[in-house]
């Protein structure tokens, strides 16, 4: 297979980000619904939730398997039809135990393409020397934005779920057929695996992670523990600590949101310019440091602003570690991903945990502490060094060969 040019293969990668977040969204914005025909309390809502975070997270032994076996094309493209499958699924499950078991399945083909779709992205910058993480992560938000959008314009005509789901699913097929093409294909397996027998004995195909690898998986999941957190809670502590009105307090969601896709459409000239590892730390302390003065302070237009340095600083940090992470392995890859799929998980929780025993402020504190935490975990990260082409370019001396084997 011929490989793609770099526009080519940026796009068809982006596909992929972008149809995980329009899947996502999807499906999410009929929880309404969903809620309605199965009868289910808000509890049992909850549990739903939980139960596409868990699949995603418990996926990452089947993940890095089939990331050895099947490459991150193949895995990419499997997984997405089987988003599709399950999506289907759902417009139609009769009852709560079987949406239970189409949503847990949703989060583990969830997990299977956020690894697989993290590892094209990270080849992708690897193969042709050019940063394009964040811009890849921007287009999951897009994908969100659009499921909304479709979401409101399918409900103004029908209610019909199945209805909506089954325009949802053709949008949905087009993006990997068109994708297809243009993904990067894997690079040849090793002739020898670590399953080869050595002196009589199989060696073992997994083994326990480094330290390293935890400590990326922890500047993960703090990462979107602070993304999650305020994504559930801005709302409402806007309008309950800060007493915003009405109309105001939807404002904080979209702030947050609006600034972290702007930060991760020009995120990849600011790793390009300054290197991963600053941009993370910056941005992270950015994060702490602009929510924390905006608790302190209080009022709407601090805490709008705080939210606003949440959006921007945070929106390097994710697409940073995965590619820190998926130069220690797809088994590395898949742990850090999961570890992430987590934060999301029980971030809300925490932080809900969290304000029932101290109060909202507090609450957002510990988001703000969150972010800090990136900021320490960050420091003992092997970052990968970038250079501007234009300003910076690579020597044509024999360190060349050095510097690209490093990358």
């Amino acid at each position: 297979m011929p490989t793609p040019s770099f526009s080519r293969a940026k796009w068809s990668i982006a596909a992929l980000f972008c149809f995980l977040g329009f899947q996502y969204g999807t499906w999410v914005s009929r929880l309404p619904a969903l809620k309605t025909r199965l009868d289910l309390g808000a509890g049992e809502v909850g549990l739903l939730l939980m139960a596409c975070g868990a699949g995603a997270a418990a996926a990452f032994p089947l993940v890095a398997v089939l990331m050895r076996r099947l490459g991150s094309r193949t895995l990419s493209l499997a997984s997405a039809l089987a988003l599709i499958v399950v999506l289907a699924a759902l417009s139609v499950v009769p009852n709560y135990p079987l949406a239970l078991l189409a949503v847990c399945a949703d989060g583990v083909a969830v997990g299977c393409l956020n690894v697989a779709m993290n590892a094209q992205g990270v080849a992708l910058e690897s193969s042709y020397d050019r940063t394009a993480m964040s811009q890849l992560h921007a287009t999951f938000s897009a994908g969100l934005l659009t499921a909304a959008l479709l979401t409101s314009g399918v409900t103004s005509l029908t209610q019909s779920v199945p209805a909506h789901f089954a325009v949802a699913g053709a949008v949905l097929l087009l993006l990997p057929v068109c994708a297809r093409r243009g993904l990067l294909p894997d690079a040849p397996a090793p002739t020898e695996t670590a399953s080869t027998k050595t002196d009589g004995q199989r060696t073992r195909r997994w083994s326990l992670p480094s330290g390293l690898t935890l400590l990326m998986g922890a500047a993960m999941t703090f990462g979107t523990i602070t993304e999650g957190a305020m994504n559930d809670w801005s709302t409402l502590y806007l309008k309950d600590t800060v007493k915003a009105s009405s109309t105001v307090a939807p404002l904080g969601i979209a702030v947050v949101s609006a600034t972290m896709l702007l930060a991760r459409a020009c995120a990849d000239r600011w790793r390009d310019r300054w290197g991963d590892g600053p941009v993370v730390r910056a941005g992270s302390a950015l994060a702490a440091v602009g929510l924390g003065l905006a608790l302190l302070t209080g009022g709407v237009p601090a805490t709008l602003l705080g939210f606003a340095c949440v959006g921007l600083g945070a929106a390097a940090i994710t697409p940073c570690v995965y590619v820190a992470a998926a130069e220690r392995g797809s088994d590395a890859l898949s742990l850090v991903a999961a570890m992430g799929t987590t934060g999301l998980l029980a971030g809300p929780a925490l932080i809900g945990f969290v304000a029932t025993a101290g109060g909202l402020t507090l609450g957002m504190a510990t988001v703000a502490a969150s972010a800090l935490a990136v900021t320490a975990t960050a420091i003992w990260i092997p970052w990968n060094i970038r250079r501007s082409p234009e300003r910076d370019p690579l020597p044509t001396t024999p360190d060349h060969e050095d510097v690209t084997t490093l990358r």
